[in-house]
């Protein structure tokens, strides 16, 4: 697809900004893992980790940190090769592998006790039935999924207008259409001028695919709050974000567990 090879050039634009970032944060002890995330996961000892979408690899180090067997997923080359620095930079035992998640189950044969993806990977994924099937082949029985990101219904509010106070409709919730941006990044580095496709998926779309994949979902959690560059105006005492005129009103975040059965 030919969307998908155009948002891997602009990814990579990132790489080294981000690389750069995530050494010197991991070194200092200020990068942390979305604590939404972390107190759901609790203890990873032993567990063997499936991290898709990883970037390049500062959550997935944090990941190991939790004492879990991580095997790491992105499809940006340089990321994954930034992601390898980054481990040994850190001292831990990390695989990673350069794939689209679409097509990971062509190189990848294996089984997992929990598959983890989280904050800004399901927008640019353009197959959510294929996305699911992969994970049922790779989580072991019983095993798990987890699902932390955005929550598509804040998305259609225009972001500039609740700061003021005002929710306004600004883009469809049952859009269908591929969105096009010609900037990316600005979370974790500036921003870098790069055309890029993203597709904002419906709480069903996902809810479905995973259903019709024969996943059983176990728990599906919301927040008012979301990881810094996620969304919202205001910063709690945990580095969460909200949005100051809507605290406890609007979703912006979600999670999502699943188990193969």
């Amino acid at each position: 697809m030919k969307e998908t090879e155009i948002n891997k050039l602009a990814w990579g634009k990132l790489s080294q900004d981000h690389f750069n970032r995530f050494l010197k944060e991991l070194s200092d002890g200020r990068k942390k893992l979305n604590p939404l995330v972390e107190e759901q996961l609790g203890d990873l000892s032993g567990r063997k980790v499936l991290h898709l979408q990883c970037n390049t690899g500062a959550d997935s180090v944090l990941l190991a940190k939790l004492g879990a067997k991580v095997t790491a997923v992105d499809f940006v080359l340089d990321n994954i090769n930034f992601a390898i620095e980054l481990a040994k930079a850190n001292h831990v035992d990390i695989d990673f592998i350069c794939s689209d998640v679409h097509t990971l189950d062509e190189i990848l044969n294996d089984s997992f006790d929990l598959v983890i993806t989280f904050d800004g990977v399901l927008g640019w994924l353009f197959d959510l039935s294929k996305w699911a099937s992969n994970i049922y082949k790779f989580l072991k029985p019983q095993g798990k999924l987890f699902v932390h990101d955005g929550h598509p219904f804040y998305l259609v509010f225009d972001e500039q207008l609740i700061k003021d106070g005002i929710l306004s409709v600004k883009y469809p919730y049952f859009n269908t259409e591929l969105e096009v941006d010609l900037s990316i990044g600005g979370y974790a580095s500036e921003a870098k001028e790069a055309l890029n496709y993203f597709r904002s998926h419906k709480i069903s779309d996902i809810i479905n695919a995973l259903a019709d994949a024969q996943l059983f979902i176990t728990k599906f959690i919301e927040f008012d709050r979301c990881d810094e560059g996620m969304g919202g105006d205001t910063k709690d005492d945990r580095g969460l974000m909200y949005c100051r005129h809507f605290e406890g009103k609007l979703p912006l975040g979600y999670s999502l567990w699943a188990t193969r059965r």
